[in-house]
């Protein structure tokens, strides 16, 4: 499977802005590409990837590049346009951004979920990364993978 992550460029911007989840997933992607975009000009550690399938922008993926206060890195957002979900992009963009975390000797990584996003639940449980607790915070499940 040709799944790659590249750096958010002149490129490819454009094309990350027109990936879309499912109309009944919008609850748990409300906020758009162009959103994450944005966002990283003004937030200094935000690194973005565009997740290709082949040739073609298929996802896109949001992490920090330095840590918090209590030594986690974050996964902010993670997203698969509708039409490559279910193919395996999202694993496999997932593990390429472990290795690149691990790269970075990041020892904890952190992601949030909705609770009824049940298809990514099942994602980050399969890669090891275990509930912090059953207390949903800011709307979201909170996750952690210990990379020692």
């Amino acid at each position: 499977m040709g799944v790659t992550l590249k750096p958010v460029s002149a490129e490819n911007w454009y094309a990350c802005t027109k990936l879309n989840v499912r109309s009944e997933q919008l609850h748990v992607f409300p906020a758009p590409v162009v959103y994450w975009i944005a966002e990283s000009k003004y937030v200094d550690d935000f690194e973005l990837r565009a997740v290709y399938w082949e040739d073609e922008v298929a996802g896109f993926i949001v992490f920090r590049t330095k840590p918090d206060m209590d030594g986690s890195y974050w996964i902010p957002a993670i997203m698969i346009d509708e039409k490559h979900q279910g193919k395996g992009c999202g694993r496999a963009a997932m593990e390429q951004l472990i290795a690149c975390m691990r790269g970075m000797n990041c020892k904890r990584l952190m992601i949030g979920h909705r609770p009824e996003n049940h298809a990514a639940a099942c994602l980050y449980e399969s890669l090891g990364f275990r509930k912090l607790s059953e207390e949903v915070i800011d709307g979201e499940i909170i996750r952690l993978l210990h990379m020692d």
